[in-house]
């Protein structure tokens, strides 16, 4: 696991991809939280506050995350050296998970830079006024959360198909739906006692719930149940796909 990890790192810092791609959500980053006057303007909100930027990363990482992890095992069968790992003594498990890790690490560099918006918004509270510290805890906690949830689902997406451009729609797909759609389903009336039962199973009622600052084991849990079960799911692929 420990050589697919440093492989994954380093081939995604070795071209001008990898920094396009962190660069690129820097600059959304930026533009929407403190340049245009958008609704995750940070300015606008009227309180010193992150909730914008948690909102906006929410967002952004459904793209960010499988562009990162597009080429995860799309690459790998288009190039034929999926085989080749197969005869290396690895578990489909430790190549999933070498992959996962990588993704997450990237994550947490690409947030990191995130960390100067504290300095930032320290200098701009008045005096007696303070940062609702564990709101921000909460969120980054959820954040990353979120995101091992992504990167499962980007996983997974990449193990069905060597196309590129498919891998990364599909992965695109299944994040949107997993954060957006299912919460979306549930405001329909039709559905009656479902409502809640549909809500409390997308992704955005945990994020939502963590980034208040109050961390219930409950949404933790989910996410890493989530998370484990994608994976599963990709593990289980990936030895179909060798078996056929």
């Amino acid at each position: 696991m420990k050589a697919i990890f440093k492989k994954e790192i380093n081939a995604f810092f070795a071209n001008n991809i990898g920094f396009l791609v962190l660069g690129l959500y820097w600059i959304i980053n930026i533009l929407f939280l403190w340049v245009v006057d958008s609704n995750y303007s940070i300015l606008n909100t009227g309180n010193a506050n992150l909730v914008p930027f948690f909102e906006l990363s929410a967002l952004v990482f459904i793209f960010i995350i499988p562009a990162v992890g597009m080429k995860s095992f799309s690459e790998e069968k288009k190039s034929g050296t999926l085989e080749l790992l197969y005869t290396k003594p690895i578990s489909k498990l430790s190549l999933v998970m070498g992959k996962f890790w990588a993704i997450f690490c990237i994550t947490c560099i690409a947030l990191l830079p995130s960390l100067i918006f504290i300095l930032y918004l320290n200098n701009l509270i008045f005096d007696g006024e303070s940062l609702d510290y564990s709101a921000i805890f909460g969120s980054y906690l959820g954040l990353l959360l979120l995101s091992s949830s992504y990167i499962s689902l980007t996983l997974l997406a990449s193990s069905f198909t060597k196309n590129l451009i498919l891998s990364f729609t599909l992965g695109v797909v299944f994040c949107l739906t997993a954060f957006y759609a299912l919460a979306g389903i549930s405001h329909i009336d039709l559905l009656g006692s479902s409502v809640y039962a549909l809500e409390y199973l997308s992704l955005s009622f945990h994020y939502k719930s963590l980034s208040r600052g109050v961390i219930d084991s409950r949404n933790v849990i989910y996410f890493l149940s989530f998370t484990v079960l994608f994976i599963s799911i990709c593990v289980y692929q990936l030895q179909k796909k060798q078996e056929e």
